[in-house]
């Protein structure tokens, strides 16, 4: 019960403090200061900052509205902010996309990391509990979730401040700093966290042997990061940036360890169970925030399965967002895909991806963890884990990268891996096309709903640049969020993205 105390109390000061963070003047409370004193303490703010970092990516739906309702793929048959989104309105005046628009959140990820780095070394000096290892491998996480929220908020907002210490809980207003120098300064500290972080936990790592915080290697499986989580993301860092030779790099070291870690690949089965990938902390991702059912973690909101469901899934007449058949089956246009296909009079092989094919809106159904992995559609509390990336991701990112470089044997190998895992025929250019648009069209099949597709599209257009229009707004910085006008009100160091004024 004092861990649980602890985790809220210090989710609660965050929460509470974030507003502070480049905006207004902020003080200490009694009870932070009386925090730190004991491993329960270490082990309260740790989950903090993890949970920050879930609230951060769930508010609002903020993953999936960010990564896939902007591209416009998926339609809105009601909601006008979601309209708005899809059609790259951003400064319309929407309770929802101001609050996407406000970077607060992740600032308060980011006091919470400050002030654990501050403070940790107050509760090895007062806990002998506290062993030199555990407060190693906590400080590597916190170093990583830090790097994390910095790369995340450099690929909404382009431009942000930069902020390395708690100020002592006292903000002054800062102005943005240039990407490249956040997007150097995260890959440099992930790359330092790495070097620090196990493996696996709990599980006799040479980097953290014996049980952590006291807790059996299943408590941890797929729920904290670990030395190939800050690969995966290094390796999304390096792409953000088209900095391919490192691409290649990190995913190689991912693909070269990963039964180290007890990753494995994705079975079409376990991709669309709700008992499967994306039900709680399975091995198969290597960075995801879960909402654990056992644990009482369940909500109704912060999961795309509220924007994605309807009847007959759940007792929802319409969807928000859904995509449309003629969309559907140019995306999923080879025979036998195991993940969506239909056959010679036009009826689904499975309803894994969607339901309700035929109907008016095609439900995506991918992800539907609804209560613990039940099927009741009377019920829309959902317990599916928000899941960055995992093998597969890596993989592509690989092919990628392979490909750009001018390696396409491996390109090809890599891709095969997952067209191969979802009951697909080898890569042929001649049915397939072009190596570069095959690779993220597979991306688009197999990670669809995982908030990656926008940041693949921006990707995918600076390598082949063949739509002028997408290529201009790259260059004119349409592809960020307008920084929220709250944010620019209180604080007049910041300033608007040029594209946004």
């Amino acid at each position: 019960m004092k861990i649980l105390r602890a985790s809220l109390f210090f989710l609660a000061v965050l929460a509470a403090g974030c507003e502070k963070v480049l905006d207004i003047d902020s003080t200490r409370t009694v009870g932070e200061k009386n925090m730190w004193n004991s491993l329960e303490d270490t082990r309260g703010a740790l989950m903090g900052t993890y949970g920050l970092v879930r609230a951060a990516m769930a508010d609002h739906n903020a993953h999936w509205l960010y990564g896939d309702v902007r591209p416009g793929e998926f339609k809105a048959p009601i909601r006008q902010d979601l309209k708005s989104i899809m059609a790259n309105d951003l400064n319309a005046s929407y309770e929802s996309l101001e609050a996407l628009s406000n970077w607060r959140r992740w600032f308060a990820v980011i006091n919470s990391a400050n002030l654990f780095l501050e403070r940790v070394g107050d509760v090895k000096a007062a806990d002998p509990r506290y062993t030199d290892n555990t407060m190693k491998v906590d400080i590597a996480q916190i170093r990583f979730l830090r790097a994390f929220a910095y790369f995340y908020m450099v690929r909404i907002w382009g431009d942000v401040p930069l902020i390395t210490t708690s100020h002592d809980g006292n903000f002054e207003n800062l102005p943005r700093e240039d990407q490249l120098k956040v997007l150097a300064w995260a890959e440099n500290e992930m790359k330092e966290a790495a070097k620090d972080l196990p493996y696996k936990y709990s599980a006799g790592d040479e980097q953290q042997p014996g049980n952590y915080y006291n807790e059996n290697e299943a408590r941890w499986e797929g729920a904290l990061a670990r030395k190939l989580t800050a690969y995966a993301v290094l390796a999304h860092i390096a792409a953000w940036q088209g900095d391919y030779p490192n691409v290649a790099n990190y995913t190689k070291f991912v693909m070269d360890n990963y039964t180290r870690g007890n990753n494995g690949w994705t079975s079409t089965n376990d991709l669309t169970n709700s008992n499967g990938l994306f039900y709680n902390k399975k091995y198969n991702q290597l960075f995801g925030l879960n909402f654990d059912w056992g644990h009482v973690d369940a909500s109704f909101t912060g999961h795309i399965e509220e924007l994605t469901l309807a009847a007959p899934v759940i007792n929802k007449s319409t969807p928000d967002i859904y995509l449309p058949k003629d969309s559907i089956l140019s995306i999923f246009n080879e025979p036998q895909d195991q993940r969506f296909s239909i056959d010679t009079i036009g009826q689904p092989l499975s309803e894994r991806y969607f339901t309700n094919f035929n109907g008016k809106y095609p439900i995506f159904s991918k992800i539907k963890v609804i209560m613990g992995g039940g099927t009741d559609p009377a019920f829309r509390i959902f317990s599916s884990a928000i899941v960055f990336t995992r093998l597969e991701d890596v993989a592509l990112l690989r092919a990628e990268a392979l490909a750009v470089l001018g390696e396409p044997q491996g390109a090809r190998e890599m891709l095969n891996i997952i067209r191969e895992l979802r009951g697909l025929e080898p890569y042929d250019e001649a049915v397939n096309g072009n190596l570069i648009d095959a690779i993220f069209k597979e991306r688009q099949r197999e990670l669809m709903g995982e908030g990656h597709r926008w940041y693949d599209l921006v990707r995918y257009h600076k390598i082949r640049g063949l739509d002028p229009a997408f290529t201009n707004l790259i260059q004119s910085g349409g592809i960020y969020w307008p920084v929220s006008r709250k944010l620019l009100n209180q604080n007049n160091e910041l300033h608007q993205n040029p594209y946004w004024e």
